[in-house]
C-alpha cells in the first residue's frame, strides 16, 4: 500500500481544509479516477510533507484567510516538535488524575468527591508568563513583490487575477501570516503575546495578554490600513518597550529599509533594558540578485526617487551592494546580542518560525 499526498484546488468561504492524506490500493491494471481539481505528488513513506509549515507560502495563503493558514502553520510547526509539558501546581489547570497517598489534600477536587465518591487530584501545567511584543514594518517598502518588475504592476495598484498568479506574496502579505503564525505559537505556549504595526508612525498598539481572544484581536490589527510611506523603527521599538513592563521578548519582522544608526540606538535602549531581541529580516528573491535583464529604472517607493540602469552593468555592484548591508545588520547584531535572520519570502513559514521559537526557548 502506498501513502499519496493529494493537493485540491478549492476555492469559497466553504472549503475543506486541503491538508489531506488518501490510500490507494497497488494496482497496475486500475486508473487513478480522473478528477481536475485533485494534483497528485508524489508517493511518500511519511506525512511529513503535509505539514503546512513546509509547504510553499505563496501556494498555502492561497488556500485561506490568514486565521486559517496560520493554525495550519502552528499545527505542521508542533506537530514536528518533540513536547514534554512539565506538570506542576500552579494556575492553568491542565487534567484531573486518581488521588495517590501523599497527595497535597489542597488539590482534591471535593465536589466531584461528594458528588461521585471518586477522589481525584486537579493537575496543573507549569506557566512560563513571558510577556512577548511583535513589531511589524507595514510601510510601503513592504507592499512589494519582485514579480512585479515582470508583470509591471506598481505599488499600491490592485492585483489582477493574472498578476496575482505571478506575483505570489509581498513582503508585507508574507510577514503578515508570519506574524499571526508567530502570535499563536506564543500564545499556545502560554505566553502573553501583543503587536505593534508601524510606518512613518505607530498604526496598531496592541498590549501583550495571554487571555482567550486576544490572537483574534491580533489578526484583526493585521487587516487594519497601513503601507504608509516610510519606517519609523525608533518608535515603533519604544513602543514595544513600553507595552512590556518587565524582561521580555521583542520579534522585529522588516525589510529594514532603513538608517542603520536609528535602529542601533533603538536597539541599544531595548538590551539595556534588559529585553531579548529577534529580527527576522524580510526580503524578496528579486531584492539579494537582480533578475532578467535590459533597461531598468529603480524606484524608491518611500521618496519616489528614481535611477534608469542597464540591469547587466549594475548586477555585480548592486549584489555587492547587498551583501554588505546583511554584512552590517548582522554584524550590528551581533554585537548587540541580538538574533538576526534573513528571510526569503519564498521560504516555507516553518525556517522563520523555527529563529523567532529557538529564541523563546532559550528564555526563563
Amino acid at each position: 500500500m502506498e501513502l499519496w499526498c493529494i493537493q485540491i484546488s478549492i476555492h469559497g468561504p466553504g472549503a475543506q481544509d486541503p491538508l489531506l492524506k488518501r490510500d490507494y490500493p497497488q494496482d497496475e491494471n486500475k486508473a487513478f479516477p480522473a478528477n481536475p481539481a485533485i494534483t497528485f505528488l508524489a508517493p511518500m513513506e511519511s506525512t511529513r510533507a503535509l505539514r503546512a509549515d513546509l509547504f510553499d507560502p505563496a501556494s498555502l495563503a492561497a488556500l485561506g484567510r490568514i486565521e486559517i493558514v496560520a493554525r495550519w502553520i502552528v499545527d505542521g510547526f508542533m506537530s514536528g516538535l518533540h513536547r514534554s509539558p512539565r506538570k506542576g501546581f500552579s494556575v492553568e489547570f491542565a487534567e484531573y488524575r486518581p488521588y495517590q497517598p501523599g497527595d497535597d489534600l489542597r488539590y482534591i477536587d471535593w465536589k466531584i468527591a461528594a458528588r461521585s465518591d471518586r477522589w481525584v487530584v486537579r493537575q496543573y501545567e507549569e506557566e512560563t508568563n513571558l510577556r512577548a511584543s511583535i513589531v511589524l514594518d507595514v510601510s510601503r517598502s513592504m507592499a512589494w513583490s519582485g514579480a512585479q518588475m515582470r508583470t509591471g504592476a506598481s505599488l499600491g495598484q490592485p492585483r489582477t487575477r493574472e498578476t496575482a498568479i505571478v506575483a505570489q506574496l509581498t513582503k508585507l502579505e508574507y510577514a503578515e501570516r508570519l506574524t499571526a503564525a508567530l502570535a499563536l505559537l506564543l500564545l499556545r505556549q502560554r505566553d502573553a503575546v501583543g503587536l505593534v504595526r508601524f510606518d512613518e508612525r505607530i498604526r496598531t498598539a496592541v498590549p501583550p495578554r495571554a487571555r482567550n481572544g486576544q490572537w483574534r484581536r491580533i489578526v484583526a490589527s493585521l487587516e487594519e490600513p497601513g503601507a504608509g510611506r516610510a519606517s519609523s523603527a525608533g518608535e515603533a521599538l519604544s513602543q514595544a518597550a513600553r507595552l512590556i513592563n518587565r524582561r521580555g521578548l521583542i520579534v522585529l519582522v522588516s525589510d529594514l529599509l532603513m538608517e542603520l544608526g536609528e535602529v542601533e540606538n533603538a536597539m541599544r535602549g531595548l538590551r539595556a533594558l534588559g529585553h531579548d531581541v529577534t529580527v527576522l529580516h524580510i526580503m524578496d528573491p528579486a531584492e539579494r540578485e537582480l533578475p532578467g535583464g535590459g533597461e531598468a529604472v529603480f524606484v524608491d517607493p518611500e521618496t519616489d526617487l528614481s535611477v534608469p540602469a542597464s540591469i547587466a552593468d549594475v548586477r555585480a555592484a548592486y549584489k555587492n551592494t547587498v551583501d554588505e548591508v546583511i554584512g552590517e545588520w548582522r554584524s550590528m547584531f551581533g554585537g548587540l546580542g541580538i538574533g538576526y535572520e534573513v528571510v526569503a519570502t519564498d521560504a516555507p513559514f516553518g525556517v522563520p518560525l523555527r529563529q523567532a521559537f529557538a529564541a523563546r526557548q532559550m528564555l526563563p
